[in-house]
């Protein structure tokens, strides 16, 4: 049970801070892709810092190490093979990514713990807002209950899938502020396709939440589980995405 999972990986003593970045303009998939590879290199040779990148894809499909093709029902954007772990889900305008590089070595060889603290920092973000994100053993992401669809309907409002290369972390998390909800129809998000289980937003769920507000709540709750970062401020800019293409490694599963 990850209720059960300790939470929160603090750094080593000694350890450099995280470096925090955000990137203001839309990033292409395959980039950030390119750079996290390249980046988790660096960081398995000691010749960089961990880093946490947000950014905003384009509109556009990803689909991991399980997905089930048939889970694209309208492939109205294009579709990326992740190497994550996990099935098909949506990126685009709106919704927020953190892609997190953490070296597992120096912080702990635990993959269930690493997840379970992500979904924390999710769940954390959110009540930053007064929205109780839930863990379901039996579904992946975090989810929202519904009262107001019906009798047990519950909504996805963040997923999370990772990847690791040497122990350093590539993917992470992604919470929905304000995305186009109708690009999730194209697939069956995550495989789950059960009616009363649908997708959301914060500002469906009538919060009208600005991307930098929710890029503060995501800073304070990180420094939270896994300790100082550095760099440049939340809300500030990164034009470009540097980096380049670089090599695969094995999945995890998405949450």
């Amino acid at each position: 049970m990850r209720d059960e999972l300790n939470l929160g990986m603090p750094a080593p003593a000694g350890m450099p801070a995280v470096e925090w970045r955000v990137s203001d303009v839309p990033v292409a998939y395959e980039d950030a892709v390119a750079f996290m590879d390249v980046r988790a290199e660096a960081i398995a040779n000691g010749e960089a810092p961990e880093l946490v990148w947000l950014v905003e894809h384009p509109p556009l499909y990803t689909a991991g190490t399980s997905a089930n093709p048939a889970d694209v029902l309208d492939a109205r954007f294009p579709v990326y093979e992740s190497g994550r772990g996990g099935q098909m889900t949506y990126h685009g305008p709106g919704q927020r990514v953190g892609y997190v590089m953490i070296d597992l070595r120096r912080r702990g060889p635990d993959l269930r713990r690493f997840v379970a603290t992500l979904e924390e920092w999710i769940i954390r973000t959110l009540a930053a807002f007064n929205v109780r994100g839930e863990r379901r053993e039996d579904r992946i992401g975090v989810w929202v209950k519904r009262p107001d669809k019906g009798d047990g309907f519950e909504d996805k409002i963040a997923a999370l899938g990772i990847r690791v290369k040497r122990w350093v972390t590539l993917h992470g998390i992604a919470i929905n502020v304000e995305p186009d909800l109708s690009h999730f129809s194209g697939i069956v998000p995550c495989g789950v396709s059960t009616q009363r289980y649908g997708v959301t937003s914060l500002v469906d769920l009538g919060i009208p939440a600005a991307m930098t507000d929710v890029d503060v709540a995501l800073r304070a709750s990180f420094e939270e589980l896994f300790g100082a970062t550095a760099g440049q401020n939340v809300g500030s800019t990164e034009n470009s995405s540097p980096g380049t293409r670089a090599l695969k490694s094995a999945s995890e599963p998405a949450r």
